[in-house]
Formats: structure tokens, C-alpha cells, sequence
């Protein structure tokens, strides 16, 4: 299995494109959600400066309806609401892996977790490579070193890496912290995390030989 984060672009029809990009400093939540036929009810959060007119937005937005505001406190706002706009559920149904909850939106892109096959994976990378949207692979972790792919020392690099969140977003560490830790020079480390990145994310995203998405 493969457990991977991704950050993709939202269509910019979808009412959280439009409300995340009118507010780009604000972080939106989904925390959870349920698609009921032609619509969707969703528990979703927001952080902002101005919390209340992020709110106040969304709950006026032309696909939102029984809009109920539950918690407000300071920088947050907790509602839950019916939206018209599933477009979020029909992207999951394609290549049948659900992106876990929470889903994060700031600024018209969207980030969330996903775990699955190495099929799973390349169904969902054709589909991302035919759209116009545009994506980043954040982290990605599996089980296919059985193989050799990885070094030792890549291994070592990329697990420390790992484990002091130099992947996180944001980042919980700087590359010399990580040099730091496993006692080399940081153009060291940087080269072995590089390398061993690559043969990671060619595995994962193309399978083997294949050649990676241009």
C-alpha cells in the first residue's frame, strides 16, 4: 500500500475556489462530508483573520444552502451547510481512492491524504495528467523498498527526514537540521535526499519501467 499527499488545484467553478481565492490568507477545514444524491452536507472550519465575513461568504455563495453557523471563536468559524457543488466527490469516485479527512483549501488549491494500491495510484495520475489542473506530490511513503530501490544510506537520509518532518507542510525542520541530526554537511544530506526522492517518486508515479510524466 502507498500513502501519499497531494496538493491539487480546484476547478475554478467550485464555490470554495471562489471564496479561498477572495480570501487567500484564510485556511478552510473540510472535516467531514457526505454526498446525499445531487448535493452534499459538510462540517467545514475557518481560520482567518476575519472569520466571520470568510463565513458570511460561503454561507451567501449561490451552491451553499442551510448554511448554520455551530461554534465561532477567536480566528475560527465551525459550520456545517448543504453545498450543490460535488465536485470534490466525483474526483474521488474516479479513481476510487477518498481523500481523508481533513481535506485543506487556501487559495484555490487543495491538500489531502490518500492511501492505496500502486494501480490506485497510476489511475489517479493519468486522470490528474489528462486535466487542466495543476498538482503537486507533497510526501509520499510505501512499502516497495523490498526491492533495492533505496540504498542504505538513502534509506537512513530519508527516514530521519521523515521522522523530523522535514516533508510536513510547513516544514517542522530546515535541511541542516536534518544534516545536523545524522552528523554529515548539508550538501551531503541534499544530495542523497535527492536522489533517493527520485527513485522514490519515479516508483510510485510511473511504476517500474516506465518513464515519470513530463
Amino acid at each position: 500500500m502507498i500513502r501519499a499527499e497531494f496538493r491539487i488545484e480546484l476547478p475554478e467553478t467550485t464555490w470554495v475556489s471562489e471564496v479561498s481565492r477572495a480570501y487567500p490568507d484564510a485556511t478552510f477545514r473540510l472535516l467531514t462530508g457526505l454526498r446525499t444524491g445531487d448535493t452534499a452536507v459538510e462540517l467545514g472550519e475557518v481560520a482567518a483573520d476575519s472569520p466571520a465575513a470568510v463565513g458570511d461568504a460561503i454561507r451567501d455563495h449561490p451552491s451553499i444552502a442551510d448554511y448554520q453557523r455551530l461554534d465561532a471563536a477567536e480566528g475560527t468559524v465551525l459550520a456545517r451547510y448543504e453545498t450543490s457543488d460535488v465536485a470534490l466527490y466525483e474526483f474521488a469516485a474516479g479513481p476510487a481512492l477518498a481523500p481523508e479527512y481533513p481535506v485543506v483549501v487556501r487559495d484555490g488549491w487543495f491538500e489531502f491524504d490518500l492511501t492505496g494500491t500502486r494501480t490506485e495510484f497510476e489511475r489517479l495520475r493519468d486522470g490528474l495528467e489528462a486535466s487542466d489542473l495543476g498538482y503537486e506530490l507533497l510526501s509520499i511513503v510505501g512499502d516497495a523498498d523490498s526491492d533495492g530501490l533505496l540504498t542504505d544510506r538513502q534509506r537512513e537520509v530519508l527516514g530521519t527526514a521523515l521522522r523530523m518532518g522535514y516533508f510536513e507542510v510547513p516544514r517542522a525542520c530546515t535541511l541542516a537540521d536534518v544534516a545536523a541530526a545524522l552528523d554529515v554537511d548539508k550538501s551531503t544530506a541534499s544530495g542523497v535526499l535527492r536522489r533517493g526522492e527520485a527513485r522514490v517518486l519515479k516508483r510510485f508515479l510511473t511504476g517500474p519501467g516506465r518513464e515519470p510524466p513530463r
